[in-house]
Formats: C-alpha cells, structure tokens, sequence
C-alpha cells in the first residue's frame, strides 16, 4: 500500500489532497469553551448584589441572555462561513494542481515555438480569468458570512435599546 501511494506522489508532484489542509476545520471546537449558560449565571451572581430602585432587575438579565445568545449565533454563523471559505479554498487549490498537471502535459508535445507561445499566453490569461473569478466566489462568501453576522447582532441591538427606553419611560410614571 505504502508504495502505491508513493508511486502517485512521484507521478506528478503536484498532486495532494488539499481538502486535508482545512477538512477537518470544526468552529464548534473555538466555541467550546464559551459557554452562554455559565456566562449567565456569572452576570447573574454579580448583577443581583445590585438593586436599582424602579427597575426590575429580571428584565435586565433577561435582555443579557439575549444579547449573550444573539452574539454567539452570530459568532457560529461567523465560523460557519469562515470554515466555508477554507473548504472552498482547498477545492480550488486542489483544482488548481489537476489544471497544472494537465497544462504541463499540453506543454510537453512537440509544436512550433510561436504555436507554443500563443498557447502559453492564452493558459495565462485563462488562468487569471479563472483566479480573479474564485476571488471573487471566495470575497461573496466571506462576505455574505460577515453579513448575516452583522445582522444578528445589529437586530439584536436594537431590540435592547427599544428595551432599556421602555424600562426608563417606566421609571418617568
């Protein structure tokens, strides 16, 4: 078995598994050791040796647990798309490496030289063209991830601030 790989290997150089690299990328692992519940119960313990005359301070915990729970969907949905992107990175260097193989071989026939030269210059420019597309594909990605986090966190803010202006108006009556 151990030969056969090696065999490969020796084949063509270039060739390897890039989904390996990134593959086993697990944002639940960077998660890990947040966790909202003792989180909770941390504030909790602390917030409650403080009384506020007027505000009932089981509506403030309440507004915390969920901007606890809010910043960490956003922070999985942030991950998430990270491990994506790397996923997507690894397909496409992995594409790249079997494009390269096979561009050498069409490099290796016999031709004549300006033959050669105008193919050489169309695989550049195909190979930027397809490059700045996966940017592009890789730069959606990230960004749609970005969004969707933003707009966790962003609804969320907003509905602590819609909350803290009731409690205050409450304490004017």
């Amino acid at each position: 078995m151990a030969n056969a790989k090696k065999s490969t290997s020796s084949a063509n150089p270039f060739s390897f598994d890039a989904t390996k690299m990134f593959g086993d990328f697990d944002p639940t692992k960077l998660m890990g050791e947040f966790d909202p519940q003792k989180f909770m119960g941390d504030f909790q313990k602390a917030f409650s040796e403080y009384k506020i005359p007027g505000v009932d301070g089981n509506i403030i915990l309440e507004s915390q647990k969920k901007n606890v729970e809010a910043l960490a969907q956003a922070n999985k949905v942030a991950l998430e798309g990270m491990q994506a992107v790397f996923k997507r990175q690894a397909e496409i260097l992995s594409q790249a490496m079997e494009e390269m193989q096979s561009t050498f071989k069409d490099l290796a026939t016999a031709g004549e030289p300006q033959d050669k030269v105008a193919q050489q210059t169309d695989l550049v420019k195909d190979a930027v063209e397809k490059a700045l597309s996966n940017m592009r594909e890789l730069a959606e990605m990230a960004g749609k991830s970005n969004t969707e986090a933003f707009e966790t966190i962003h609804t969320r803010f907003t509905e602590s601030l819609d909350e803290v202006k009731e409690q205050v108006l409450k304490l004017k009556k």
